[in-house]
């Protein structure tokens, strides 16, 4: 099944975030290379592609997991978790609907 975890990060994490990104991304390459990744991405802080000195406020995932368990074991686990980034995060189940598969 697929599942939404939603990450709000802490007010000025961005160098934390940077910090930690590497680690980050490479959970996520897994997931993809996995056939498990819908998509993902952060939330610029302002509206623009590029934030700058603004950052990010969260993050979101979408991608499959064997229960709602497995996907809150995985997100607590996350990287950015460790480096205080998130404030807090949220998992919870998705229906996809579109793009229809």
């Amino acid at each position: 099944m697929l599942y939404a975890i939603i990450g709000e990060d802490v007010p000025d994490s961005l160098q934390q975030r940077m910090a930690a990104r590497p680690a980050h991304l490479a959970r996520l390459v897994e997931l993809e290379s996995a056939g498990r990744m819908i998509l993902g991405g952060p939330f610029p802080a302002t509206d623009s592609p590029d934030p700058g000195a603004a950052g990010f406020s969260g993050s979101l995932i979408v991608a499959e997991f064997d229960s709602l368990d497995a996907a809150q074991a995985w997100a607590d686990s996350d990287p950015y978790v460790a480096a205080g980034v998130y404030a807090r995060v949220a998992v919870r189940p998705f229906k996809q609907v579109f793009p229809r598969s």
